[in-house]
Order: C-alpha cells, then structure tokens, then sequence
C-alpha cells in the first residue's frame, strides 16, 4: 500500500513516515518546507525511501498529484505560530482538510492522471489538537451558587483584564469564585485563538465529509507533543525545546503566569503508535480521539524535573508574564482512545533523555529562544501585568 504524509518533513509527520515504512509502505511526503520551521531547506531525516514532492496543501495540482495512487492519508501539515495572519491558519489547517477530500470524491478533476487523484484512498486521518478546547471544561463547586448543580461550564477565554490582575484561574460566570477543572472530553470544544479555530474547522471538515460521501476519515486532538525533531525555530514549537535550551546555554527558564498552570505532555513515540492503532481498527472510523498521556504536571514540576535531569543549579524566572491566547490547564482525558487498545507507554524521563540525546547532535543551536521571545514581545503576544 502506499500512504501519503503531508507535513511529512516536520516533527509528527516525519516519525509516522518512519513507522509506515518500518511496516512495509510505500511513502509519500508532501510538504512545502515552510521557511520559519526549515530555515535550512529540506531536512536530513526524510529517509531516501520515500517520495517527495516539494508542494503546498492549498495547491489543488500538488495536492491532487500528492493523492495519486495513495491508499491511506495522514494529514499533518499543520500552521501554527503566534502570529497574527489568521486567515492562513483556516487556508492551511482546514481548507487543506476538505481539499483531500474534494479530490477523492471527484469534485475537483484537473483532467489527465490526475482526474479523481484520490479515488483509491481507504482512509484518512487527521491531526487536530488539544487547543480546539479553549478554556476547556469546568465545575463550580460554590454550594450557594446558581451554577452549582454538577453540569460541566466551558468559560469565556480569560479576560486581559483579569490577566493583567495576576489573577489565573478561571472564575465561575455566576458567583465569581475559582472553579474546579476538569479532564478535557472529546464531546466538547471550545476555540478561541486562530490556531484552535482552524483546527475544530479542520477535523469538522474532515470527518464530517468522510462521513457523508463513505470517506473512512478519523481526527486525532493531539497533547503537547515532545520529542527529537521539534523545529528549534517557529515559536509555537513549545517549552521543551526553549527551557532546553535556555537551561544548556546556563540561562534561567521564564516561567509564564504563575507556573501552576497545568499541562499534559506526550511522547512521539505514542503519538505514532495512536496514528497506527485508528489506521488499522475501523472502530475508530468518523471519531474524533484525544491523544494524551493521561497525567497532569504543572509548569513549575516540568521545569524542576528537566532542571534536575541537566543537573543544573539554576532557579527558574517567574516575571509576571503571560500569553496572549494562552489557556490556563489543558490535560485530555483518553479513554476514548485507549477503549480501542491504546495505552501511551513513554514518560517525562524519556521525553528529556531522547530530545536532549537528539540536541547533543544539532551542533551550534545559537539562541533560536531569544528570537522566539523577542518576536512574541514585539507582536504583543507576551504581556505583562498591569502595575
């Protein structure tokens, strides 16, 4: 069988091209090297095996040629940053999304080979994200509040007001008093920056046409990924890589918000393994899945775990500081996902050893952190409280 991976160059889509070889495919990778993730061009991982077509999803003659003769997808391209183009992320990150699937059906026929491209695609599958929750989910547990009555709230993204206040958690709608957070649910969504709202247009778009015209299509809202191959470049690409960094070039981590903030961190290595597991059971058909590990960390442990790891001596920073687009505490709840089999198998301690076994061999890596934080101040994405 021979599968396509677009974004195939890039973090996530790099690893599942690997495995799909690994398991006897032929591979396809489509992917436009975006200058700000691959500053350097087309990088060394992409194993000579696999084809490669040099090409941008919104391209209808790449994608339709990317499509030929391709029985499974794996759509991993993804735009993501903190910038303030927002019609790229939906043109990206879903009109891609529903072009495949145009061009299976037949909707779109540039004539030639290329005319209904993707009619020998069995399935397809998605990368949505663990932003399309926003806020994410919550209870008020204020006995002599209205709201007080079990049901699950999704708040409004936090105010800058109350950003700039210092005050992080999030607030009941009707008495006023912090509210309980509880493990992010697949039935639920909640988006509010454009990265978020791309991705819940992405997976509805996928799914739902797959649906509809017997496309087998599956989404996966993937955790905060980790692991070797992570851009050192765009700013989005996340705290590993920065606190990494910062804390190899003896510079103390910067700590946004007050670091209680809680997270859930995923190894490559289960990602794969979830793409794999929903390609194979058709169980999983026209579902969306998180993929997550399950256990919840703050920032604050994350960071003294990973300083403990450098066995550096080195007190993070907590400047009073925060994002703009940030939510306060994102942790999935999977299992939906490991009803089907799937148990995530690798830890913090794995994610450190194997990204920082993969740094010791990048070579000079400058101060690509100090740009990523320049840039976010410049654009007015990191913010300080009001004095």
């Amino acid at each position: 069988m021979k599968a396509l991976v677009t974004g195939g160059a890039g973090f996530i889509g790099s690893h599942i091209a690997d495995r799909l070889l690994l398991e006897g495919y032929e591979v396809r990778v489509l992917d436009n090297l975006e200058p700000r993730v691959h500053p350097k061009g087309k990088p060394s991982w992409i194993p000579k095996e696999a084809e490669f077509i040099q090409g941008d999803v919104r391209d209808q003659e790449a994608m339709a040629r990317a499509l030929n003769r391709v029985q499974v997808v794996f759509h991993q391209t993804a735009y993501q940053d903190y910038m303030s183009d927002f019609s790229k992320f939906l043109h990206v990150n879903s009109v891609s999304a529903a072009l495949i699937h145009e061009i299976i059906v037949g909707s779109w026929q540039p004539g030639g080979i290329y005319g209904r491209a993707g009619r020998q695609v069995e399935k397809v599958i998605v990368a949505s994200s663990q932003a399309v929750y926003g806020e994410g989910q919550y209870r008020c547990n204020n006995s002599s509040c209205g709201k007080h009555n079990g049901g699950v709230i999704q708040p409004e993204t936090r105010s800058q007001a109350q950003l700039q206040q210092g005050q992080w958690e999030l607030l009941c709608p009707d008495c006023g008093e912090p509210m309980d957070y509880l493990p992010l649910r697949e039935e639920y969504q909640n988006p509010y920056n454009a990265y978020a709202i791309s991705k819940l247009a992405e997976e509805l778009a996928a799914v739902r046409l797959g649906r509809l015209h017997g496309i087998p299509t599956v989404a996966l809202r993937y955790s905060i990924v980790q692991g070797p191959r992570q851009s050192f470049y765009n700013q989005y690409s996340g705290i590993c890589r920065i606190f990494c960094l910062r804390l190899l070039n003896n510079l103390p981590p910067l700590i946004y918000e007050d670091g209680l903030q809680k997270r859930d961190y995923t190894h490559i290595r289960d990602v794969v393994e979830a793409n794999m597991l929903v390609l194979k059971d058709s169980r999983a058909d026209y579902q969306v899945f998180n993929v997550g590990s399950g256990l919840e960390i703050t920032v604050k442990k994350y960071t003294q775990a990973l300083i403990d790891r450098l066995n550096k001596e080195i007190e993070p920073e907590v400047p009073g500081e925060y994002r703009l687009g940030d939510n306060r505490h994102s942790v999935s709840d999977i299992a939906k996902l490991k009803a089907l089999g799937w148990d995530p198998r690798h830890g913090l301690e794995e994610i450190f050893d194997d990204y920082l076994a993969w740094i010791e061999n990048q070579g000079d890596l400058g101060h690509y952190f100090r740009e990523a934080e320049q840039a976010m101040r410049a654009q007015g994405v990191v913010r300080s409280l009001k004095k």
